[in-house]
């Protein structure tokens, strides 16, 4: 059997996306029912966020959050994997730290929300996205 390098961190973020999702709505369906806001509220985003507390909306923008630029990230994976440089310790250390980074990056948000601390967990983890980025791009590069 083949290592499965990326692909654990990959699963181990999809895996992190779900506590947040579990995080939002232990947060956000209380909030709602102390507010007496009725789920049709929700049908628009920004009308209803403005409603809540900003715990509740602090791991609502962080969820939302991890479906944006971690979806490059599951895309690279999956490049790297099927060029067959998944497995390669670089990358494997690269995706980690960018899982780890993604991870404090929700700590950070959905708590007490610094924002030049988010930034900088976000701009590192955005490098390394850029690293296994270039990882692929030069993989590419030499199957052609």
């Amino acid at each position: 059997m083949q290592s499965p390098g990326v692909l654990t961190p990959m699963i181990a973020l999809v895996a992190w996306s779900l506590v947040m999702w579990v995080w939002l709505y232990a947060t956000r369906l209380p909030a709602m029912m102390r507010l007496r806001i009725p789920p049709s509220a929700g049908r628009f985003a920004k009308s209803m966020n403005e409603r809540l507390p900003n715990g509740a909306r602090q791991v609502a923008d962080n969820y939302n959050h991890l479906m944006e630029q971690p979806t490059i990230f599951y895309a690279v994976g999956f490049a790297l994997l099927w060029l067959g440089q998944g497995a390669h310790p670089l990358n494997v250390g690269l995706a980690w730290t960018y899982v780890a980074l993604r991870v404090v990056h929700s700590l950070v948000q959905a708590t007490f929300n610094h924002v030049p601390a988010r930034f900088a967990v976000f701009v590192l983890s955005t490098l390394c996205l850029m690293a296994l980025t270039l990882h692929a791009g030069i993989g590419v590069l030499r199957a052609n």
